[in-house]
């Protein structure tokens, strides 16, 4: 995977993955799917995570070279690739929400308006800067990054499986583009400061973290994972994507 450096070709990257999706088209939805109630339910909260429209971030990210954003000074250039990059993956993201609401609608299930947690963690990422929502997304991508994965080897349903697959191959490619754009904005901080906000960063990781084990422990153990090996597993691609981004 790329280490975020060439926004340029980030944008080539997320366009080539739009072009793979047409080509591909969307799995058969008509064969339904067969899912336990708690993964159901698992899969209800974390379609809502995925539908937002992505606003605030595509704002700051239009902001971020004008000398206004907490990053400093852009290249213009460099700052338009990188505005298209995040409107191409705020694009996936919303793609997710729709895969995973078909998803539920063939195993017979509803998608919900909302849900707290979600709304919490969207109220928090606007309140930031760029650097800063860049660093609390990053949570729910990593998270993401091993829930997918369980998802995909253990839902036992092979459109549940096709969905997750899917998913994960963008959540691949999520994480270290936004370890490119941190690591770029914590090269001009103090060591000191860089310090500071990666051990603040640790703690809503695992704070985070421990939640998401809580609320989704039943659906995890349906799928073959349990709460402590989910939070380890977590906790070690956080940390490689910490030590990407805080250099």
């Amino acid at each position: 995977m790329k280490k975020g450096a060439d926004v340029t070709a980030w944008v080539a990257e997320f366009e080539a993955a739009a072009e793979r999706r047409r080509t591909d088209g969307d799995p058969d939805w008509g064969r339904g799917a067969c899912l336990h109630r708690a993964v159901m339910a698992s899969i209800q909260r974390f379609q809502v995570g995925e539908s937002g429209d992505g606003a605030g971030l595509i704002g700051k990210a239009d902001r971020a070279g004008d000398g206004t954003g907490l990053i400093g000074e852009a290249d213009k250039a460099e700052n338009d690739a990188y505005s298209a990059a995040v409107r191409l993956f705020v694009a996936e993201e919303q793609n997710h929400a729709r895969l995973l609401a078909h998803l539920l609608a063939a195993a017979g299930a509803p998608t919900l308006a909302g849900h707290r947690s979600d709304t919490a963690f969207v109220r928090l990422r606007r309140m930031l800067g760029l650097r800063l929502e860049l660093m609390v997304l990053m949570i729910a991508e990593v998270i993401a990054l091993r829930y997918y994965r369980a998802l995909r080897d253990g839902a036992g349903d092979p459109l549940a499986t096709d969905v997750a697959a899917r998913i994960l191959a963008d959540e691949q490619r999520h994480v270290p583009f936004h370890c490119g754009r941190l690591s770029r904005s914590f090269r001009h901080l103090p060591t000191a400061r860089r310090a500071v906000l990666a051990g603040g960063w640790w703690c809503l990781m695992l704070g985070t973290v421990t939640v998401v084990a809580v609320d989704h422990g039943l659906a995890l153990r349906c799928l073959g994972l349990s709460r402590s090996r989910f939070v380890r597993d977590v906790l070690t691609l956080f940390g490689g994507a910490v030590s990407a981004s805080v250099r």
